[in-house]
């Protein structure tokens, strides 16, 4: 089966690196015209978008709310409208429990912020941009989410594994609320992957803890999940609205 995405117009946040940047490879790949996000990484968001016509790279802290209304925003002026989200970038912020109360309260708050909240807010944008343009079809809303979504985290990693859950309920919501309005949502959540991000956990408690749940023999990589986005944004499996999908090499099992 090849997939052509061509008139499909994507924003991919966190696409600079890791999951995002394999994510926005593959839409290219398949046609798609691609809004890379990037916070800091302004260079290796534009390598990604470079010969790609109709395609760029976007900055914004999403941290601010503001900040994610005005880069979607952007994105509708670059690409002429988005029908397809894919909220990816997301923080893993380590605060032990015993930490300083304002340490503790900080890597909470910037984690909600950046994992769910911007995911939120963008999602709102989407639907909005959807509702605004009856004709053209909808949107898709892909959640990057997590296995912690499910089974939990490591204990200094609470508001992450929170934000991941939240991020599927929002999905969940969106699914069943707006669903007749051509949106549809989806939820991928995987396990650990090896990423820039995945790096600092590995780097505490060991590459032997972060592959001993797993079945097979390799950690999972970004090449991995990617093609999922890719059918998720082809229109085939519209009638899996809501569901989440799990990549984790059988390492939480639902």
């Amino acid at each position: 089966m090849k997939i052509d995405l061509n008139g499909c117009r994507a924003l991919v946040t966190g696409a600079s690196r890791g999951i995002g940047r394999a994510i926005a490879e593959s839409l290219l790949e398949a046609g798609a015209s691609v809004g890379a996000h990037y916070r800091t990484e302004r260079a290796a968001a534009e390598a990604i978008v470079e010969g790609h016509a109709g395609s760029c790279a976007l900055g914004a802290d999403l941290a601010e709310p503001d900040a994610c209304v005005d880069l979607f925003t952007r994105a509708v002026a670059a690409l002429g409208r988005v029908d397809l989200l894919v909220n990816n970038a997301g923080v893993a912020l380590s605060a032990a429990i015993d930490a300083p109360a304002g340490e503790w309260d900080r890597a909470w708050d910037r984690t909600m912020a950046v994992n769910l909240t911007a995911s939120a807010v963008l999602a709102r944008e989407t639907i909005r941009h959807a509702r605004a343009h009856p004709g053209q079809g909808g949107a898709r809303i892909v959640f990057i989410s997590s296995r912690a979504a499910f089974r939990g985290d490591a204990p200094d990693f609470l508001a992450y594994a929170a934000s991941k859950g939240g991020m599927v309920s929002l999905a969940r919501s969106i699914a069943r609320g707006f669903g007749k309005e051509g949106v549809k949502a989806f939820v991928i959540a995987p396990g650990f992957t090896r990423t820039e991000m995945a790096e600092d956990f590995i780097k505490e408690y060991g590459e032997e803890y972060a592959m001993k749940d797993i079945a097979l023999d390799r950690m999972t990589e970004p090449r991995d999940i990617a093609p999922l986005v890719v059918f998720l944004a082809s229109g085939l499996a519209d009638h899996c609205t809501g569901t989440s999908i799990d990549v984790n090499a059988a390492s939480y099992v639902r």
